[in-house]
């Protein structure tokens, strides 16, 4: 809501007025004038979850294309890159674009064929001449300067914080500035090789890119976008202090802006329960008697399940900033987060099962970048014996609760808060490594503790 100002209490005896809209405007400008005016060779830019990271994107590749600057932008997946596509084609339908790809049979989404301006080709010189170019770091790995006439002036690497450096390091002759936009709460860069022996080191190559650049380059100009416009207001804050404490944002938006509301009554069922919880509060929690399960727990899959269904068949309906019309709550705008693949698998069969169709369910890893009105998310830690790393994660836990427009409901069964006590956090510190994100065991910790406002009990 960019012409609104939020009011709220202030230090003093006053009120603090936050103009989202003038926030946001004057951090977009800054970072612009860095990148088109600014002398530096790199530029970093945080940005939280749903603040217009894309949209940074496409505006700054559209100011370097006017003002005649050879563009190249790096992605991290075929898909990213065909929404960048598609995205500056909308913006700028004449301007011409070219999409860089592997041989691959499907490597690039036919419907880019349809757009007159928009060049596909797996040959770089034949790219090269147009104002931007666009393709995933995988594939810009393979392509030297040499092939392209000389390196480009410009640079822009979107989701920079899910590269890993040594992906930098391949593509890093081919440009002469960059700017690096990512969410420094994503998930780590994936491995499939241990990286412990260059733990801590300034070239770990399993670090991200933006980590591993900013530790060789300290004074290059760093900004945030302050305002998230996906996350409501009742969100914001928790998301903000639990997985952001480095670099805060605020609601682009006030309590009462959205609204989430049910045709249908309640039964009075656990899962109605929570929903009604998390209608009016943006919050809830469904929580299932203690016990330790298969990772496949079947009554919490159940749990989950049932709650999508009742949200389908309550007749739900959003409003929010964007009109002042009523939005139907239909299959697609629900998402179901889980941490593990066969997890997501157990969701989908009973989700069938329940006659419910067209509902996004899968991992904390592809649902990254995503967005949706309400979530329904089963804890990392439900049922679980011990507190891992891997479910520790930090970037997990704050994707998980991150996706929503309007309500974020989690199951897991009690004795969390118990399970983490029992196994404090025990990660080395790695001497020389810029912290960028709070630890996953006091994250837990915070997410729990504003969950516990909103508990709905339930015996299945």
């Amino acid at each position: 809501m960019s012409s609104t100002a939020i009011t709220e209490p202030g230090t003093g005896t006053g009120t603090e007025t936050f103009d989202p809209g003038a926030a946001a405007t004057r951090a977009t400008d800054a970072i612009l004038r860095d990148t088109l005016h600014g002398d530096a060779r790199g530029v970093v830019v945080d940005s939280p979850p749903g603040a217009g990271k894309s949209t940074l994107v496409v505006r700054a590749a559209l100011e370097l294309a006017d003002a005649g600057r050879p563009l190249m932008i790096v992605a991290q997946t075929n898909a990213q890159v065909d929404d960048l596509v598609l995205r500056l084609h909308e913006k700028n339908p004449e301007l011409p674009v070219g999409r860089l790809h592997s041989s691959d049979p499907d490597a690039y989404d036919k419907a880019l064929d349809d757009l007159a301006p928009v060049r596909t080709s797996t040959n770089v010189g034949d790219l090269a001449p147009l104002p931007v170019v666009i393709s995933t770091a995988a594939k810009w790995a393979h392509v030297k300067a040499d092939d392209a006439g000389g390196p480009w002036r410009h640079a822009i690497v979107d989701e920079a914080y899910q590269m890993r450096s040594d992906s930098l390091l391949a593509v890093a002759g081919l440009f002469e500035r960059a700017l690096f936009v990512g969410d420094p709460g994503q998930l780590d860069p994936f491995s499939t090789v241990g990286a412990d022996q260059w733990a801590g080191l300034s070239y770990d190559p399993s670090a991200s890119a933006v980590a591993t650049l900013l530790a060789h380059n300290p004074d290059l100009p760093q900004h945030e976008l302050p305002v998230s416009w996906r996350l409501p207001a009742s969100a914001a804050p928790l998301v903000s202090a639990a997985f952001y404490p480095y670099t805060p944002f605020r609601s682009g938006t006030s309590e009462g802006d959205r609204l989430l509301d049910f045709r249908a009554p309640s039964d009075g069922s656990g899962p109605d329960r929570v929903i009604d919880e998390a209608a009016q509060a943006g919050w809830g929690l469904l929580e299932l008697p203690a016990a330790h399960t298969p990772r496949t727990d079947p009554e919490a899959v159940r749990a989950v399940a049932l709650v999508v269904r009742r949200l389908l068949d309550r007749d739900g309906v959003t409003v929010s900033e964007r009109g002042p019309q009523e939005m139907p709550l239909t299959a697609d705008r629900i998402c179901v987060g889980t941490a593990h693949r066969d997890q997501a698998a157990a969701v989908r069969a009973a989700l069938a099962e329940l006659g419910v169709r067209d509902v996004t369910v899968d991992t904390a890893n592809r649902l990254q970048g995503r967005e949706f009105d309400v979530t329904v998310v089963l804890h990392p830690l439900s049922g679980r014996p011990d507190a891992t790393a891997f479910h520790l994660e930090t970037g997990r836990l704050c994707v998980l609760t991150s996706r929503h427009r309007n309500a974020c409901i989690v199951v897991c069964r009690a004795g969390v808060s118990a399970l983490l006590d029992e196994h404090p956090s025990a990660e080395p510190v790695q001497l020389g490594v810029t912290v960028k994100f709070p630890d996953g065991w006091e994250a837990n910790h915070s997410v729990l503790a504003r969950l516990a406002e909103h508990r709905v009990t339930w015996q299945p």
